[in-house]
Protein backbone atom coordinates (compact mmCIF):
# COMPACT_ATOMS: atom_id res chain seq x y z
CA UNK A 1 0.00 0.00 0.00
CA UNK A 2 1.37 3.41 -0.91
CA UNK A 3 1.88 5.77 1.65
CA UNK A 4 -0.15 8.83 2.30
CA UNK A 5 2.22 11.94 2.06
CA UNK A 6 0.66 15.15 2.88
CA UNK A 7 2.39 18.28 1.08
CA UNK A 8 2.55 21.81 1.97
CA UNK A 9 3.56 24.85 1.61
CA UNK A 10 5.11 25.84 5.22
CA UNK A 11 5.02 23.42 8.13
CA UNK A 12 5.53 24.76 11.60
CA UNK A 13 6.88 22.33 14.50
CA UNK A 14 5.74 23.50 17.80
CA UNK A 15 2.23 25.62 18.77
CA UNK A 16 3.69 28.31 20.74
CA UNK A 17 3.77 32.17 20.42
CA UNK A 18 6.47 31.69 17.37
CA UNK A 19 5.03 28.73 16.02
CA UNK A 20 1.08 29.91 16.29
CA UNK A 21 1.71 33.09 15.05
CA UNK A 22 4.33 32.24 11.71
CA UNK A 23 1.32 29.92 10.77
CA UNK A 24 -1.72 32.86 10.88
CA UNK A 25 0.80 35.52 9.09
CA UNK A 26 1.96 32.32 6.54
CA UNK A 27 -1.60 31.41 5.73
CA UNK A 28 -2.74 35.12 5.54
CA UNK A 29 0.05 35.64 3.04
CA UNK A 30 -2.07 32.50 0.89
CA UNK A 31 0.34 29.45 2.09
CA UNK A 32 -0.90 25.82 2.43
CA UNK A 33 0.25 25.49 6.47
CA UNK A 34 0.48 22.78 9.17
CA UNK A 35 1.70 23.03 12.53
CA UNK A 36 3.05 19.98 14.29
CA UNK A 37 2.15 20.09 17.85
CA UNK A 38 3.44 17.10 20.33
CA UNK A 39 1.40 18.25 23.13
CA UNK A 40 -2.50 17.64 23.43
CA UNK A 41 -3.06 21.54 23.98
CA UNK A 42 -1.72 24.71 21.70
CA UNK A 43 0.23 27.79 22.74
CA UNK A 44 3.20 26.53 24.14
CA UNK A 45 5.07 27.22 27.55
CA UNK A 46 4.02 30.28 27.45
CA UNK A 47 0.24 29.81 27.14
CA UNK A 48 0.19 26.44 29.08
CA UNK A 49 2.67 26.76 32.08
CA UNK A 50 4.47 29.90 31.97
CA UNK A 51 3.98 33.83 31.54
CA UNK A 52 0.07 33.58 31.46
CA UNK A 53 -0.42 31.44 34.51
CA UNK A 54 2.19 32.79 36.34
CA UNK A 55 0.03 36.78 35.63
CA UNK A 56 -2.83 35.03 36.65
CA UNK A 57 -1.48 33.95 40.43
CA UNK A 58 0.21 37.33 40.60
CA UNK A 59 -2.76 38.72 40.41
CA UNK A 60 -4.35 36.40 42.92
CA UNK A 61 -2.18 37.19 45.22
CA UNK A 62 -2.33 40.76 44.67
CA UNK A 63 -5.92 40.62 45.17
CA UNK A 64 -5.29 38.79 48.41
CA UNK A 65 -2.93 41.00 49.77
CA UNK A 66 -5.14 43.63 49.03
CA UNK A 67 -8.23 42.10 50.62
CA UNK A 68 -6.51 41.67 53.58
CA UNK A 69 -5.09 45.00 54.62
CA UNK A 70 -6.54 48.00 52.88
CA UNK A 71 -6.48 50.04 56.18
CA UNK A 72 -3.71 53.12 54.43
CA UNK A 73 -6.98 53.73 52.46
CA UNK A 74 -9.17 53.93 55.92
CA UNK A 75 -10.92 50.70 54.58
CA UNK A 76 -10.93 48.01 57.59
CA UNK A 77 -11.18 44.35 56.09
CA UNK A 78 -11.54 41.12 58.10
CA UNK A 79 -12.01 37.46 57.80
CA UNK A 80 -10.40 37.21 53.76
CA UNK A 81 -9.48 33.98 53.04
CA UNK A 82 -8.40 31.98 49.84
CA UNK A 83 -9.21 28.73 48.24
CA UNK A 84 -6.40 27.28 46.79
CA UNK A 85 -7.85 24.46 44.91
CA UNK A 86 -10.58 27.52 43.28
CA UNK A 87 -7.68 29.56 42.56
CA UNK A 88 -6.09 26.80 40.66
CA UNK A 89 -9.46 25.83 38.60
CA UNK A 90 -10.08 29.69 37.99
CA UNK A 91 -6.41 30.17 36.62
CA UNK A 92 -6.97 27.02 34.13
CA UNK A 93 -10.16 26.98 33.05
CA UNK A 94 -10.96 31.11 32.66
CA UNK A 95 -7.45 31.79 31.91
CA UNK A 96 -5.57 29.38 30.34
CA UNK A 97 -8.27 27.02 28.82
CA UNK A 98 -9.79 30.38 27.28
CA UNK A 99 -6.44 31.38 25.91
CA UNK A 100 -4.87 28.59 24.56
CA UNK A 101 -9.00 27.89 22.87
CA UNK A 102 -8.86 31.35 21.72
CA UNK A 103 -5.46 30.47 19.45
CA UNK A 104 -7.08 27.04 18.01
CA UNK A 105 -9.95 28.85 16.78
CA UNK A 106 -7.58 31.49 14.84
CA UNK A 107 -5.82 28.40 13.68
CA UNK A 108 -9.53 26.91 12.08
CA UNK A 109 -10.51 29.95 10.82
CA UNK A 110 -6.64 30.43 9.00
CA UNK A 111 -7.41 26.99 8.00
CA UNK A 112 -3.90 25.97 9.21
CA UNK A 113 -4.08 22.10 9.49
CA UNK A 114 -3.55 21.14 13.12
CA UNK A 115 -1.72 17.80 13.49
CA UNK A 116 -0.71 16.47 17.09
CA UNK A 117 2.45 14.46 17.41
CA UNK A 118 6.21 14.48 17.16
CA UNK A 119 7.70 15.56 14.36
CA UNK A 120 10.88 13.98 13.16
CA UNK A 121 13.20 15.21 10.35
CA UNK A 122 13.95 13.52 7.88
CA UNK A 123 15.92 15.45 5.27
CA UNK A 124 15.82 19.67 4.11
CA UNK A 125 12.50 18.75 2.68
CA UNK A 126 10.69 16.02 4.46
CA UNK A 127 9.79 14.97 8.16
CA UNK A 128 7.23 12.40 9.51
CA UNK A 129 4.84 12.94 12.16
CA UNK A 130 4.67 10.03 14.98
CA UNK A 131 2.38 9.54 17.97
CA UNK A 132 3.58 11.75 20.89
CA UNK A 133 5.82 9.35 23.14
CA UNK A 134 9.20 7.48 22.36
CA UNK A 135 11.05 7.97 19.57
CA UNK A 136 10.71 3.27 18.78
CA UNK A 137 7.86 4.02 16.39
CA UNK A 138 10.56 5.16 13.37
CA UNK A 139 12.53 2.31 13.76
CA UNK A 140 9.40 0.76 12.42
CA UNK A 141 8.27 2.98 9.92
CA UNK A 142 4.76 4.03 9.81
CA UNK A 143 3.71 7.48 10.85
CA UNK A 144 2.56 10.84 8.63
CA UNK A 145 5.24 11.56 6.29
CA UNK A 146 4.85 15.56 5.13
CA UNK A 147 7.15 17.02 2.60
CA UNK A 148 7.28 20.79 2.71
CA UNK A 149 8.52 23.51 0.64
CA UNK A 150 9.59 25.51 3.55
CA UNK A 151 9.68 25.08 7.14
CA UNK A 152 10.06 26.69 10.40
CA UNK A 153 11.28 25.55 13.55
CA UNK A 154 9.00 26.90 16.72
CA UNK A 155 10.05 24.45 19.26
CA UNK A 156 10.80 26.79 22.17
CA UNK A 157 13.09 26.16 25.47
CA UNK A 158 12.74 23.37 28.66
CA UNK A 159 13.83 24.45 32.47
CA UNK A 160 17.34 23.54 33.23
CA UNK A 161 17.79 20.58 35.75
CA UNK A 162 20.63 21.13 38.16
CA UNK A 163 23.01 18.19 39.72
CA UNK A 164 21.19 17.26 43.35
CA UNK A 165 17.78 18.63 42.57
CA UNK A 166 16.14 15.67 40.09
CA UNK A 167 12.75 17.38 39.54
CA UNK A 168 9.95 15.06 41.32
CA UNK A 169 7.14 15.21 44.18
CA UNK A 170 9.15 18.16 46.34
CA UNK A 171 11.80 19.43 43.73
CA UNK A 172 10.00 21.13 41.22
CA UNK A 173 10.43 22.97 38.06
CA UNK A 174 8.29 26.16 37.18
CA UNK A 175 5.96 24.05 36.03
CA UNK A 176 4.66 22.66 39.31
CA UNK A 177 5.27 25.58 40.74
CA UNK A 178 2.36 27.14 39.28
CA UNK A 179 0.17 23.79 39.61
CA UNK A 180 0.92 23.08 43.47
CA UNK A 181 -2.03 21.86 44.86
CA UNK A 182 -1.91 23.68 48.09
CA UNK A 183 -0.23 26.99 49.52
CA UNK A 184 3.44 25.72 51.03
CA UNK A 185 4.09 27.43 54.30
CA UNK A 186 7.73 27.31 53.68
CA UNK A 187 8.63 28.05 49.87
CA UNK A 188 12.62 27.63 48.52
CA UNK A 189 13.33 29.17 45.04
CA UNK A 190 16.51 28.58 43.52
CA UNK A 191 17.25 31.11 40.62
CA UNK A 192 15.65 34.70 41.85
CA UNK A 193 15.88 35.52 38.09
CA UNK A 194 12.69 36.30 36.55
CA UNK A 195 10.32 33.37 37.18
CA UNK A 196 11.94 32.94 40.50
CA UNK A 197 11.02 36.53 41.49
CA UNK A 198 7.79 36.84 40.34
CA UNK A 199 6.73 33.79 41.46
CA UNK A 200 8.21 33.93 44.89
CA UNK A 201 6.04 37.01 45.39
CA UNK A 202 3.05 35.91 43.88
CA UNK A 203 3.49 33.16 47.25
CA UNK A 204 3.93 35.38 49.49
CA UNK A 205 1.20 37.51 48.78
CA UNK A 206 -0.45 33.98 49.07
CA UNK A 207 0.78 33.49 52.26
CA UNK A 208 3.98 31.71 52.30
CA UNK A 209 7.37 32.07 53.59
CA UNK A 210 9.58 32.21 50.79
CA UNK A 211 13.17 31.61 50.53
CA UNK A 212 15.00 32.79 47.11
CA UNK A 213 18.53 31.22 46.29
CA UNK A 214 20.45 33.29 43.81
CA UNK A 215 23.90 32.62 42.76
CA UNK A 216 24.52 35.68 41.90
CA UNK A 217 25.30 39.16 43.86
CA UNK A 218 21.64 40.20 43.12
CA UNK A 219 18.11 39.07 42.17
CA UNK A 220 16.69 39.80 38.81
CA UNK A 221 20.16 40.34 37.37
CA UNK A 222 19.36 41.40 34.03
CA UNK A 223 18.34 44.85 35.49
CA UNK A 224 19.93 47.67 37.13
CA UNK A 225 20.79 47.55 40.89
CA UNK A 226 18.90 50.55 41.41
CA UNK A 227 15.84 49.21 40.21
CA UNK A 228 16.43 45.84 41.90
CA UNK A 229 16.79 47.69 45.33
CA UNK A 230 13.31 48.85 45.36
CA UNK A 231 11.78 45.09 44.34
CA UNK A 232 14.04 43.34 46.98
CA UNK A 233 12.76 45.84 49.44
CA UNK A 234 9.20 45.06 48.45
CA UNK A 235 9.61 41.22 48.85
CA UNK A 236 11.30 41.23 52.55
CA UNK A 237 8.52 43.66 53.11
CA UNK A 238 6.72 40.39 52.37
CA UNK A 239 8.49 38.14 54.67
CA UNK A 240 10.55 37.14 51.88
CA UNK A 241 14.25 36.02 52.62
CA UNK A 242 16.73 36.60 49.93
CA UNK A 243 20.40 34.92 49.58
CA UNK A 244 22.59 36.10 47.26
CA UNK A 245 25.54 34.28 46.11
CA UNK A 246 24.28 31.28 47.31
CA UNK A 247 25.30 27.85 45.33
CA UNK A 248 22.56 25.35 45.63
CA UNK A 249 24.47 21.87 46.26
CA UNK A 250 21.62 19.24 47.13
CA UNK A 251 18.13 18.59 48.08
CA UNK A 252 17.26 15.58 50.10
CA UNK A 253 13.64 15.04 49.38
CA UNK A 254 10.72 13.14 51.58
CA UNK A 255 7.22 12.54 51.07
CA UNK A 256 6.19 15.60 53.13
CA UNK A 257 9.19 18.27 52.40
CA UNK A 258 12.63 18.71 51.14
CA UNK A 259 15.97 20.06 52.85
CA UNK A 260 18.36 22.29 50.17
CA UNK A 261 22.09 22.15 50.97
CA UNK A 262 23.51 25.08 49.89
CA UNK A 263 26.81 27.28 50.15
CA UNK A 264 27.18 31.34 50.49
CA UNK A 265 31.85 32.24 50.88
CA UNK A 266 32.21 28.15 51.15
CA UNK A 267 29.98 28.25 54.22
CA UNK A 268 27.11 25.39 53.93
CA UNK A 269 24.01 25.81 55.55
CA UNK A 270 20.32 24.14 55.23
CA UNK A 271 16.80 25.25 54.72
CA UNK A 272 13.61 23.33 55.26
CA UNK A 273 10.20 23.58 53.22
CA UNK A 274 7.22 22.13 51.05
CA UNK A 275 8.49 22.50 47.98
CA UNK A 276 11.98 23.63 46.34
CA UNK A 277 11.34 25.22 42.89
CA UNK A 278 14.31 25.24 40.53
CA UNK A 279 13.77 28.22 37.98
CA UNK A 280 18.19 28.80 37.22
CA UNK A 281 17.19 29.18 33.26
CA UNK A 282 16.16 27.14 30.33
CA UNK A 283 17.45 25.04 27.27
CA UNK A 284 16.40 25.34 23.73
CA UNK A 285 14.82 22.48 22.28
CA UNK A 286 17.06 21.76 19.43
CA UNK A 287 17.90 18.09 19.90
CA UNK A 288 15.65 14.84 19.57
CA UNK A 289 13.89 15.82 16.33
CA UNK A 290 16.07 15.16 14.14
CA UNK A 291 17.67 18.22 13.24
CA UNK A 292 21.11 16.26 12.41
CA UNK A 293 18.98 14.84 9.36
CA UNK A 294 19.65 18.36 8.07
CA UNK A 295 21.91 21.03 6.69
CA UNK A 296 21.02 23.43 9.91
CA UNK A 297 23.92 24.38 11.51
CA UNK A 298 23.71 25.39 15.79
CA UNK A 299 26.35 27.14 18.06
CA UNK A 300 27.89 25.90 20.84
CA UNK A 301 24.87 26.09 23.17
CA UNK A 302 22.62 24.14 20.93
CA UNK A 303 20.32 27.99 19.31
CA UNK A 304 20.11 27.51 16.05
CA UNK A 305 22.43 29.77 13.07
CA UNK A 306 19.99 32.36 11.51
CA UNK A 307 20.02 35.39 9.24
CA UNK A 308 17.93 38.96 9.85
CA UNK A 309 14.78 37.37 8.47
CA UNK A 310 15.43 33.82 10.26
CA UNK A 311 16.51 31.88 7.82
CA UNK A 312 18.71 28.82 8.64
CA UNK A 313 21.90 27.69 6.88
CA UNK A 314 19.94 25.51 4.71
CA UNK A 315 17.43 28.18 2.44
CA UNK A 316 13.82 26.75 3.24
CA UNK A 317 14.71 26.10 6.75
CA UNK A 318 13.63 29.08 9.62
CA UNK A 319 13.89 29.19 12.93
CA UNK A 320 11.89 31.68 15.78
CA UNK A 321 11.25 32.03 19.32
CA UNK A 322 13.85 30.43 22.37
CA UNK A 323 15.91 28.30 20.11
CA UNK A 324 17.46 31.76 18.16
CA UNK A 325 19.74 34.10 19.66
CA UNK A 326 18.50 36.71 21.92
CA UNK A 327 15.80 37.27 24.94
CA UNK A 328 13.89 34.20 25.65
CA UNK A 329 10.82 36.29 25.32
CA UNK A 330 7.58 35.51 23.69
CA UNK A 331 6.93 38.70 22.07
CA UNK A 332 10.42 38.42 20.36
CA UNK A 333 8.77 35.17 19.12
CA UNK A 334 5.73 36.88 17.91
CA UNK A 335 7.88 39.43 15.91
CA UNK A 336 10.34 37.13 14.59
CA UNK A 337 7.74 34.46 13.31
CA UNK A 338 5.94 37.39 11.24
CA UNK A 339 8.85 38.11 9.67
CA UNK A 340 9.72 34.20 8.41
CA UNK A 341 6.63 34.21 7.11
CA UNK A 342 6.98 36.97 5.60
CA UNK A 343 10.73 36.22 3.98
CA UNK A 344 8.76 32.84 2.79
CA UNK A 345 6.54 34.84 0.68
CA UNK A 346 8.80 37.24 -0.80
CA UNK A 347 8.06 40.29 1.35
CA UNK A 348 10.51 42.76 2.38
CA UNK A 349 10.60 41.96 6.16
CA UNK A 350 13.75 42.03 8.80
CA UNK A 351 14.58 41.91 12.13
CA UNK A 352 15.52 44.75 12.48
CA UNK A 353 14.18 45.97 15.20
CA UNK A 354 16.41 47.89 17.95
CA UNK A 355 15.26 46.84 21.33
CA UNK A 356 13.21 43.60 22.71
CA UNK A 357 11.32 45.31 25.71
CA UNK A 358 11.97 42.65 28.75
CA UNK A 359 9.49 42.77 31.69
CA UNK A 360 9.56 41.22 34.70
CA UNK A 361 6.16 41.45 36.82
CA UNK A 362 7.26 41.76 40.28
CA UNK A 363 5.85 44.15 43.07
CA UNK A 364 6.62 46.69 41.60
CA UNK A 365 7.33 45.54 38.07
CA UNK A 366 10.13 46.24 36.37
CA UNK A 367 10.43 46.99 32.25
CA UNK A 368 13.36 47.78 30.35
CA UNK A 369 14.13 48.24 26.72
CA UNK A 370 17.48 49.56 24.82
CA UNK A 371 20.14 50.46 26.08
CA UNK A 372 21.64 51.43 29.72
CA UNK A 373 23.45 54.00 30.62
CA UNK A 374 26.38 51.63 31.24
CA UNK A 375 25.96 49.72 27.98
CA UNK A 376 25.80 52.93 25.88
CA UNK A 377 29.05 53.82 27.36
CA UNK A 378 30.28 50.58 26.98
CA UNK A 379 29.83 51.03 23.34
CA UNK A 380 31.46 54.45 23.07
CA UNK A 381 27.93 56.52 23.01
CA UNK A 382 28.04 59.55 25.16
CA UNK A 383 24.58 59.71 26.83
CA UNK A 384 22.14 62.23 28.88
CA UNK A 385 20.08 60.38 31.02
CA UNK A 386 17.16 61.94 33.17
CA UNK A 387 15.13 60.36 35.56
CA UNK A 388 11.64 60.82 37.21
CA UNK A 389 10.56 59.62 40.30
CA UNK A 390 6.91 58.09 40.56
CA UNK A 391 6.24 60.41 44.04
CA UNK A 392 6.05 63.15 42.12
CA UNK A 393 3.17 61.58 40.07
CA UNK A 394 0.09 62.51 41.19
CA UNK A 395 -1.93 59.09 40.01
CA UNK A 396 0.81 56.65 41.80
CA UNK A 397 0.72 58.62 44.75
CA UNK A 398 -3.39 58.48 44.99
CA UNK A 399 -2.92 54.43 44.36
CA UNK A 400 -0.70 54.41 47.05
CA UNK A 401 1.97 52.88 44.67
CA UNK A 402 4.91 55.87 44.77
CA UNK A 403 8.00 53.90 44.68
CA UNK A 404 10.22 53.96 41.64
CA UNK A 405 11.29 56.42 38.64
CA UNK A 406 11.07 56.29 34.52
CA UNK A 407 14.32 56.61 33.07
CA UNK A 408 15.57 57.51 29.99
CA UNK A 409 18.47 57.11 27.94
CA UNK A 410 19.86 59.75 24.91
CA UNK A 411 22.71 59.94 22.56
CA UNK A 412 23.85 63.40 24.07
CA UNK A 413 25.08 64.33 20.61
CA UNK A 414 21.57 63.94 18.37
CA UNK A 415 19.51 63.73 21.47
CA UNK A 416 17.99 60.66 19.71
CA UNK A 417 16.26 57.99 22.97
CA UNK A 418 18.55 54.88 22.98
CA UNK A 419 17.49 53.80 25.98
CA UNK A 420 14.54 53.46 28.70
CA UNK A 421 13.95 51.69 32.50
CA UNK A 422 10.90 52.04 34.50
CA UNK A 423 10.26 50.29 37.93
CA UNK A 424 6.89 51.25 39.02
CA UNK A 425 3.09 51.11 39.06
CA UNK A 426 2.34 50.07 35.30
CA UNK A 427 5.46 49.43 34.09
CA UNK A 428 4.54 46.70 31.85
CA UNK A 429 2.29 48.69 30.13
CA UNK A 430 4.33 52.04 29.83
CA UNK A 431 7.41 50.48 28.39
CA UNK A 432 5.12 50.19 25.06
CA UNK A 433 5.77 53.98 24.27
CA UNK A 434 9.70 53.99 25.47
CA UNK A 435 9.88 50.70 23.06
CA UNK A 436 8.20 52.88 19.97
CA UNK A 437 10.03 55.73 20.53
CA UNK A 438 13.34 53.77 20.50
CA UNK A 439 12.22 51.85 17.54
CA UNK A 440 11.23 54.55 15.40
CA UNK A 441 14.55 56.91 16.79
CA UNK A 442 12.68 59.80 18.21
CA UNK A 443 14.32 62.15 20.33
CA UNK A 444 13.81 63.44 23.36
CA UNK A 445 11.79 66.49 22.20
CA UNK A 446 9.47 63.92 20.23
CA UNK A 447 7.89 62.81 23.56
CA UNK A 448 8.50 66.20 25.86
CA UNK A 449 6.34 67.16 23.40
CA UNK A 450 3.33 64.30 23.30
CA UNK A 451 0.52 65.50 25.07
CA UNK A 452 0.32 62.98 28.04
CA UNK A 453 -3.42 62.61 30.01
CA UNK A 454 -3.41 64.08 33.47
CA UNK A 455 -3.39 62.46 36.02
CA UNK A 456 -2.14 58.98 34.67
CA UNK A 457 1.13 57.29 35.04
CA UNK A 458 2.06 57.60 31.58
CA UNK A 459 3.17 61.38 32.96
CA UNK A 460 6.42 60.20 34.34
CA UNK A 461 7.59 59.61 30.42
CA UNK A 462 7.11 62.97 29.56
CA UNK A 463 8.72 64.69 32.71
CA UNK A 464 11.79 62.42 31.88
CA UNK A 465 11.99 63.77 28.36
CA UNK A 466 11.10 67.47 29.99
CA UNK A 467 14.36 66.97 31.69
CA UNK A 468 16.21 65.65 29.30
CA UNK A 469 15.56 68.82 26.92
CA UNK A 470 16.11 71.40 29.90
CA UNK A 471 13.07 72.31 31.09
CA UNK A 472 11.82 70.18 33.55
CA UNK A 473 8.42 70.95 35.38
CA UNK A 474 7.40 68.98 38.58
CA UNK A 475 10.68 68.20 39.68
Amino acid sequence: MAENVIEKDTVIIGSGPGGYVAAIRASEYGQSVAVIEKSDTVGGVCLNVGCVPSKALIAAGNRLKQDRDSSVYGITTTGAEIDFAKTQEWKQTKVVDRMTNGVQMLLKKHKVELINGEAYLDSNTQLRVMPSGPRQFMDNGGGQTIKFKNLILATGSRPVEIRGFKFGKRIIDSTGGLNLPEIPKEFVVIGGGYVGSELAGAYADLGAHVTILEGTGQIIPNFEKDMVSIVKKSLEAKGVTIITNAMAKKAEETDNDVTVTYEVDGKADTVKADYCMVTVGRRPNTDNFGLEMTDVKTDDHGLIEVDEQGRTSVDNIYAVGDIVAGPALAHKAFFEAKVAAGAISGKNTANDFIGVPAVCFTDPELASVGLTKEQANDKGIDTNVAKFPFAGNARAVSLDEAEGFVRLVADKKTGTLIGGQIVGPGASELVSELSLAINCQLNAEDVALTIHPHPTLGEPVQEAADILIGYPTHI
